[in-house]
């Protein structure tokens, strides 16, 4: 744990950790200390504190922990715990431990924008990801004093998420096959006004993108998220875009998706937008009349653009297809065609209705592949769904560093 102001908000991951079953210990920097005492420390985890290579010299603290840890998290991760961490230093018991953990280790940053993105702290950032690391990207809002912007330490609950996910990834000996890839995706769904007060809009609530989102941040990606009118907490480690109509998700997505290594297109995107939007609300008819018919036109499709003429090469893109099925309905068929017609290298098709796909918490889904394949997703988690979507995604990116 670095030294900020940012250590009152890691209290309440340490007591989210130790509520799931997890033993946790806690490793401040001197400087840490000084924001929140060791017996706060001690009382949240319930287990023993220290800061100095100095303390219990016998047990070899550093190595020992290192070793023995499954997870070493690092929040909040100053611009001077990163910097010793990229230069390989080790002068006290955090910085030991960094250098003999075996395990995924993953560092939370939280400073002053100006820090943050001074060119010094993105090459350590850049240094500690091409080794493996997972070096999640700061919130953006209000930090100390006046100021705001990049830089602000996720939220409790959002940290204590990807930690679990890593924690579970870990257990099955899963590496972080996206350290170093860059990739985009869309979440939620789009409005498209109808006057000032009404729009044209759709179920999705952003819940598979986000889990995408959070996956793609736990296997050491860098993530950008276009959300449309998405109503959940930021998925920790990304930057998030947001963008109300179709026109703005496409222009978020081609700026965002320019040499990114994957895009993964989990919005539910509007077909359609009224052609001319009224300027005032639509007022009812006193005498029980009918309203005026409303013009509609397509809107860009935004999946063929990104598979379309000037496509960059080796960059994966995958689709969602929301399919109604039942009553004989064969969701797949229309599916492969879909697959074909958009040119995209993954599809995911999943079935939706009430209490299916949109707003719950579990989906199912067959993953459709350009090479003939069919990837079947058993009703499960979102989380669970993202993992096989991303383990797709990895086995069909050029190896790091390959011409594209």
């Amino acid at each position: 744990m670095g030294g900020g102001i940012a250590a009152y908000k890691v209290c309440e991951v340490v007591r989210h950790l130790v509520e799931s079953g997890h033993m946790v210990r806690v490793v401040p920097t001197e400087s840490a200390l000084r924001f929140v005492g060791a017996a706060t420390w001690a009382a949240l985890s319930g287990e023993p504190v220290r800061s100095s290579v100095w303390d219990e010299v016998h047990e070899v603290a550093h190595v020992r922990l290192g070793r023995a840890a499954d997870l070493v998290l690092v929040a909040p991760a100053t611009a001077n715990l990163l910097a010793a961490a990229a230069g390989g230093l080790a002068d006290d018991l955090l910085t030991g431990i960094l250098l003999t953990a075996r395990c995924p280790v993953v560092f939370v940053p939280a400073m002053h924008t100006e820090m943050w993105e001074h060119p010094a702290t993105r090459a350590n950032v850049a240094t500690l990801r091409s080794r493996g690391a997972v070096v999640v990207e700061p919130a953006v809002g209000r930090l100390t004093g006046p100021d705001s912007g990049p830089g602000r330490l996720p939220e409790p609950e959002a940290i204590t998420t990807l930690a679990r996910r890593i924690l579970a990834r870990g257990v099955t000996g899963l590496a972080a096959d996206l350290a170093g890839r860059r990739v985009v995706v869309s979440a939620g769904g789009t409005r498209e006004h109808l006057d000032p007060v009404r729009f044209l809009g759709n179920r999705s609530s952003g819940r598979q993108g986000y889990a995408l989102a959070r996956a793609a941040v736990a296997r050491g990606a860098e993530v950008t998220v276009v959300a449309a009118n998405v109503n959940l907490a930021d998925p920790a480690g990304a930057r998030l875009v947001r963008v109300t109509s179709a026109a703005e998700l496409r222009d978020a997505v081609r700026a965002a998706a320019t040499g990114a290594d994957a895009v993964v297109m989990a919005a539910a995107v509007a077909d359609f937008r009224p052609a001319a939007p009224y300027g005032a609300k639509i007022k009812k008819d006193p005498d029980g009349g009918v309203p005026p018919p409303v013009a509609l036109v397509r809107t860009a499709d935004v999946l063929a653009e990104l598979t379309g003429a000037g496509a960059e090469p080796g960059r994966v893109v995958v689709g969602f297809a929301a399919e109604t099925g039942g009553a004989g309905r064969d969701v797949l068929t229309p599916a492969r065609e879909k697959l074909v017609r958009k040119g995209v290298d993954l599809l995911v098709v999943n079935e939706v209705g009430e209490s299916l796909g949109f707003d719950s918490p579990d989906n199912a889904a067959v993953v459709l592949g350009a090479d003939g394949s069919e990837t079947v997703i058993p009703l499960g988690p979102k989380d669970a769904l993202a993992d096989v979507v991303w383990d797709l995604v990895a086995a069909r990116l050029p190896p790091p560093g390959a011409a594209r």
